[in-house]
């Protein structure tokens, strides 16, 4: 994992709140938009990852491309027929930057992911160098074993991914090695 250029993903994803970041933006857009019909489709995000932003490592991160098209796309409620099932200019700030942040947690995901079946067991949680890592991204944690339950929401007995991000937006998670820009 700490292969990742974080640099050149940062400076491929622009979210930030400024006039060179929003022409970025809207540069992008166009490209995104190959239809040039006002919204993008979870195909098209993953597309113009891979073609348009050529960030491989994310592309191949499809769960955290997911999570953040699912994340934003419901922000701006449009009158348009289809576009809540898809993104608009009006959410793609939005989604550039919950990718950035889904992206950071799936490798802080990964590193748990010890059997690298897309889950994170009990047994994989509560591992003595699991437990430095966590505590290193979110602070101290009393009861690991608690700290489990309350991220296993559906209670099968292992940490999905759609779980551990809504724990990891609660918690504030700041994985050590990437580069922040906030």
């Amino acid at each position: 994992m700490g292969g990742l250029d974080w640099a050149v993903i940062n400076s491929r994803l622009p979210y930030k709140r400024t006039k060179e970041q929003y022409q970025m933006r809207k540069k992008l857009w166009g490209s995104f938009d190959v239809n040039a019909n006002g919204y993008v489709s979870l195909a098209e995000i993953t597309r113009g990852i891979r073609d348009v932003l050529n960030l491989g490592d994310v592309f191949d991160c499809r769960p955290a491309i997911n999570r953040a098209f699912h994340y934003c796309r419901n922000f701006s409620k449009s009158t348009r027929k289809h576009a809540d099932d898809y993104v608009e200019f009006t959410e793609f700030r939005l989604f550039l930057h919950a990718l950035r942040v889904f992206f950071e947690y799936y490798q802080a995901f990964s590193r748990l992911d010890s059997g690298n079946d897309g889950r994170v067991s009990k047994e994989e949680f509560l591992d003595n160098k699991i437990r430095e890592s966590i505590e290193t991204w979110v602070g101290p944690i009393d009861d690991m074993e608690a700290e489990f339950a309350k991220i296993d929401t559906n209670g099968g007995g292992q940490i999905l991914f759609s779980e551990f991000v809504d724990w990891a937006l609660e918690k504030n998670l700041d994985i050590e090695d990437d580069i922040d820009e906030d």
